[in-house]
């Protein structure tokens, strides 16, 4: 069976959704994010830091490569990924790819629920934060939109908000 990517915005739920799509198909998970920062023993945020980003996104384009290579895995994969390179070519050609999409304010309340450092949304005020959200999904959703399906995602508030996701995902592999 092909591997099953998710895509979509940061904090839009990829991980979440994908450690339950996983669970519940008996399939290995994996966050592309995380892996990375297994295989260089350095977190992203440091990476992004040290290097930059043009560095971070070639080191990415790999992984992504390594990983989607893995047979009847989940991938989640950081929000930027499909939007360099061919990456978003290559995941439609050796997977089934799912774009979660969510709205503005969706993303907002995920970010504000998230503990994780983001490297490019640091030091932003709330009505920055907006701007660089509504502005990055307009130009980001050229390549999400490549995607194989598209589920809209909603706050992910519950458990059943999740599994309803994760329902969607399966009716469409």
């Amino acid at each position: 069976m092909k591997c099953t990517i998710l895509i979509g915005y940061m904090c839009v739920g990829k991980t979440t959704i994908g450690r339950e799509l996983a669970k519940q198909t008996g399939r290995m998970f994996y966050d592309l994010d995380w892996y990375i920062e297994e295989r260089f023993r350095k977190k992203i945020p440091l990476i992004f830091e040290e290097e930059g980003e043009e560095r971070f996104r070639d080191m990415e384009r790999r992984m992504l490569h390594e990983v989607a290579e893995f047979e009847d895995i989940v991938l989640s994969c950081g929000g930027g990924t499909p939007c360099f390179f061919d990456n978003m070519e290559y995941m439609n050609s050796v997977a089934h790819t799912f774009y979660l999409r969510a709205t503005a304010e969706t993303l907002q309340t995920h970010i504000r629920m998230s503990r994780g450092r983001r490297p490019l949304l640091e030091g932003k005020s709330p009505e920055e934060l907006d701007q660089f959200i509504k502005q990055q999904l307009v130009e980001r959703s050229l390549f999400y939109e490549q995607a194989q399906h598209i589920i809209d995602v909603d706050v992910l508030s519950n458990e059943e908000k999740v599994e309803a996701i994760v329902a969607k995902i399966r009716k469409g592999e």
